[in-house]
């Protein structure tokens, strides 16, 4: 049996450690969607709205697809209820979002890790510009790895639109970059 169904039928029993432990597995994937959807500033809150959201909701959580599918989709639409909230204002701070998912690897000079840091802000300045649907399957599928059926599932939308989304959403960050080939744009 899948690990995160059993810790659902244990939360659903009472058991709030088993929760806790759905948390602890996937915070950091919620964390990272959210961050990329409505930005650095709101993500944590997102995020907690999200397990709190799914807490509530565990009682309509199907055992057939995945618990993770279902999450995603809960932090999908909390963060999309967040961005139609707010007023939007510059985003910046992309290194605080790969500090969440970043692993040691070798050791950079610190030019290479100041270029890295200029390129990861300028692109996620870049993703900020795509359209809401567009950002969100990019996001999924290029940056957390989701296959087609998952974002889907996530999205609420027929697999053939998440292709055709994903596509547009390519081909739109591809005319995105190449207007702003030279965009050297420092954060302040």
């Amino acid at each position: 049996m899948d690990p995160d169904r059993q810790l659902v039928e244990r939360t659903l029993a009472g058991e709030m450690q088993a929760f806790e432990e759905l948390v602890e597995r996937h915070e950091a994937v919620v964390f990272r969607v959210a961050a990329r959807v409505v930005g650095r500033e709101t993500a944590e809150d997102v995020a907690q709205d999200t397990f709190l959201r799914a807490f509530h909701r565990l009682d309509r959580f199907r055992s057939e697809g995945s618990f993770r599918s279902w999450l995603l989709q809960i932090a999908h639409n909390t963060a999309l209820n967040a961005l139609a909230r707010r007023v939007p204002v510059p985003v910046g701070g992309a290194e605080e979002v790969d500090a969440v998912d970043a692993t040691p690897g070798p050791t950079r000079g610190p030019v290479t890790a100041l270029e890295e840091g200029e390129r990861r802000e300028r692109l996620e300045l870049k993703l900020r510009e795509l359209t809401d649907e567009h950002r969100t399957v990019l996001v999924l599928r290029d940056l957390e790895g989701l296959p087609y059926e998952e974002i889907a599932e996530v999205t609420g939308s027929p697999l053939g639109s998440v292709k055709g989304r994903l596509h547009r959403a390519r081909n739109e960050l591809i005319e995105i970059m190449r207007r702003n080939s030279y965009d050297w744009e420092l954060p302040e």
